[in-house]
């Protein structure tokens, strides 16, 4: 909007008598923000018990994240039962292990699904959120979309029930981990009162400060609240917070366990997410952190939602091959323990898996776990026409990564796709899965296509197509 004026009064200042910074109401200028929140007497509020599940229904059904808008209510509730560090001293990285049991009701799910956690911020620091926007936490809201500038309360919001906003905050307003965008700079800056910090956050919000932005922001990882410390001066009506604080996601991790295995059980392998910034600040993932802090003693109830992911739960009469370096190797966990319960009572086909890491020593994952099935006819032994490939890439002098043990085993992965193998890849998104296609392709044109890379391409692709070629990557 400064731009605009400015730019008009170079083309014709007889316009602007007074000049380009003339002084309108900021609420004039600014625009209107696009939620408005009712605030409610408490004497003539009834006082209702309500469930968690109700009381998060309630809260996310409010808030402007249109995400999980149609399941706001959580599916169930877990608490953690145990939490173990996989890696050794000495590792790069942090891993644990967590199992949890259902709380009242049991959801039942597939090997291959997916499971999110709603994770809970630093209590301290949504106090600290509260105190700095002057905000009551004690007040009952209702929050719901501003329609027209003249028009009053919507009828979505008249059928609410309405929320203590202390209870808003916690969740559904990611006010500890996720920065802001620049719009939020912009519409601080209307209203600083201190006039070094108005002409900062104009800067912030102006095509030529984007880069000074983006340093200091996001490449520092900045939060709302670090955000709004920084600018004291600022205080900003709590209509565009709900607006403009990114909204609190849950996190998505791969189930590693099987129901026919862990009953009434979901186990997850979660690397704790941490990091230095460029001024040396370290900065920790909201929801692995948090996981981390927790203790089964402390009976924490966890609100999560199933659904399916990009690996499908296979039929145990198909044979498989499976690669999942690091972390990647959580959904095959639960793979491999189902099919070991399946063979029990009935034939099972044959099972490669592929696992990589840094060090042996050190980052080696489930190592019991998966050693154990490799001996006495376990589901990786030989015998079964199965095997467990390793790939530790740190520990010679030229690294070895998943897709080179792949190719050393080109002769019996060939045997296993001619009859019939599905293949499932999952782990880091960067270059691992590209880097395992192309060494499967190599081995289909060597063995199969005489060579021609085109048709071995095509062929995978017809697996893809088949629902037999499934990858689950992230970053």
């Amino acid at each position: 909007m400064l731009s605009l004026w400015i730019t008009l009064y170079q083309i014709n200042p007889k316009y602007f008598p007074k000049g380009p910074d003339v002084n309108i109401s900021q609420d004039d200028v600014v625009d209107q923000p696009k939620y408005r929140v009712l605030y409610l007497k408490q004497d003539k509020l009834e006082s209702t018990l309500l469930t968690d599940s109700d009381i998060i229904q309630r809260a996310r059904g409010m808030s402007p994240g249109k995400l999980y808008k149609d399941k706001s209510k959580p599916d169930c509730f877990l608490k953690m039962t145990r939490s173990e560090v996989l890696t050794k001293a000495g590792s790069t990285k942090d891993v644990r292990h967590f199992e949890f049991q259902f709380v009242s009701s049991t959801i039942e799910y597939e090997v291959g699904d997916v499971v999110e956690l709603l994770p809970s911020q630093n209590p301290s620091a949504i106090d600290a959120f509260i105190e700095r926007c002057d905000l009551d936490p004690e007040s009952f809201i209702k929050v719901g979309p501003r329609e027209t500038e003249n028009s009053g309360v919507n009828e979505e919001m008249v059928t609410q029930l309405p929320i203590k906003l202390k209870t808003f905050v916690e969740l559904t307003m990611d006010v500890t981990s996720a920065s802001p965008r620049r719009y939020f700079f912009e519409v601080m800056s209307f209203y600083a009162t201190a006039e070094h910090e108005k002409e900062r956050l104009q800067y912030f919000a102006s095509t030529e400060g984007r880069e000074d932005l983006y340093n200091y922001n996001q490449k520092e990882s900045r939060s709302i609240l670090e955000v709004l410390e920084d600018f004291p001066s600022v205080q900003i009506p709590f209509e565009w917070l709900v607006q403009l604080v990114p909204p609190l996601k849950p996190r998505a991790f791969s189930i590693s366990s099987s129901p026919l295995a862990h009953p009434d059980q979901v186990h997850l392998t979660v690397s704790i997410v941490s990091w230095i910034t460029p001024y040396k600040r370290t900065r920790k993932g909201l929801c692995s952190s948090w996981l981390a802090s927790l203790t089964p003693e402390q009976e924490v109830h966890i609100p999560v939602w199933f659904h399916k992911g990009s690996l499908p739960a296979p039929p145990q009469s198909l044979p498989l091959i499976l690669v999942g370096p690091g972390t990647g190797c959580a959904p095959f966990r639960g793979f491999i323990a189902e099919r070991s319960v399946q063979a029990q009572s009935s034939p099972v086909a044959p099972v490669m898996f592929f696992f990589g890491c840094r060090n042996k020593d050190t980052d080696f994952l489930y190592r019991d776990f998966w050693e154990s099935h490799t001996r006495e006819g376990g589901m990786l032994s030989e015998e079964k026409g199965g095997g467990f490939y390793t790939a530790f890439s740190r520990d010679q002098p030229k690294k070895v990564y998943v897709q080179h043990k792949i190719r050393e085993m080109s002769k019996k992965v060939m045997d296993l796709l001619r009859d019939g193998a599905a293949v499932y890849v999952a782990g880091s998104s960067t270059k691992m899965p590209s880097d395992v296609m192309l060494a499967l392709e190599e081995i289909v044109s060597e063995e199969e296509t005489g060579g021609s890379k085109e048709e071995a391409s095509r062929r995978l692709k017809d697996l893809e197509k088949a629902g037999k070629y499934n990858v689950e990557a992230w970053s």
